[in-house]
């Protein structure tokens, strides 16, 4: 954001990696704060962040109810700024998603990314050149730059959630994929005694991954260990409700694939 000055984006990861977390014991999200520290307050960008961050509250369905801009010249240089921010949500005690009601032979279903999200940049760093002109060429496979690709805002799921409850559905628990990938965070969701297993060729995997891999000649297993690689939510459903929830998705605007399957067995999750 920094390289390419563009600071639209960043505000929508902030509210997507608070509201997304909520939503993982049923909770509904009803307010967001935010705080900015910068170097030199340039209105202009400040305004750009904060119409991020509006965007992802808009999406999110909750209230940006104030925030704090700190100017720190000295701590930080005159270009650079960080961006925090919290969001308080509910729910009631007796809708909270309770993963010990997981069954061997549920269904794991999961929501697809726009891309990175909010992790692994550190990895991306490494992989790229960080530079203007290396972000802004244009690469074929992904139909824009590479500097848009890696900042294409972080996928909002509560109107998805929000439509599988409203279409009746129980979900039985449900894992938001950050940082750790597919291996630290779906083990969380399950109950001890459970096992998902994921099945890699069952849905598109977005072309970032693709390259990254190749250009920083990263393993799959550390890939998957680290980036959401297409699946930025996922959840457990019981078999007869997998209609109504792959539609309920798609009534949302999300694209959902069933991706796996539950098993009885060490807490844990299989690639195959």
């Amino acid at each position: 954001a920094f390289l390419m000055d563009k600071h639209d984006t960043v505000g929508i990861d902030c509210v997507a990696m608070c509201v997304n977390d909520i939503i993982c014991c049923g909770a509904k999200p009803l307010f967001f704060l935010d705080y900015i520290a910068c170097g030199k307050n340039f209105p202009e960008k400040i305004a750009s962040i904060v119409s991020g961050i509006a965007e992802g509250c808009v999406q999110a369905g909750c209230q940006l109810v104030g925030g704090e801009t700190a100017e720190m010249p000295g701590f930080y240089s005159v270009d650079e700024y960080d961006l925090a921010g919290f969001s308080v949500g509910a729910v009631d005690k007796e809708k909270v998603l309770d993963k010990k009601t997981m069954r061997a032979g549920d269904v794991v279903i999961g929501l697809a990314s726009s891309g990175v999200h909010s992790n692994g940049f550190s990895l991306v760093r490494k992989i790229f050149k960080m530079d203007k002109e290396t972000l802004n060429t244009y690469v074929d496979e992904l139909g824009t730059t590479l500097g848009e690709a890696l900042l294409a805002p972080t996928r909002i799921y509560v109107g998805a959630l929000k439509s599988i409850k409203n279409a009746g559905v129980r979900v039985k628990a449900c894992s938001h994929i950050t940082g750790g990938g597919f291996y630290e965070n779906i083990p969380r969701m399950l109950p001890e005694g459970k096992h998902a297993v994921v099945e890699k060729n069952s849905y598109p995997i977005p072309p970032i991954f693709t390259l990254m891999a190749k250009e920083g000649n990263v393993e799959e297993q550390m890939m998957y260990n680290t980036y959401n690689m297409g699946l930025g939510m996922i959840l457990a459903v019981d078999p007869a409700d997998v209609d109504k929830t792959m539609e309920a998705i798609k009534a949302a605007g999300d694209t959902p694939y069933v991706v796996g399957k539950i098993t009885d067995g060490e807490k844990g999750v299989t690639l195959c």
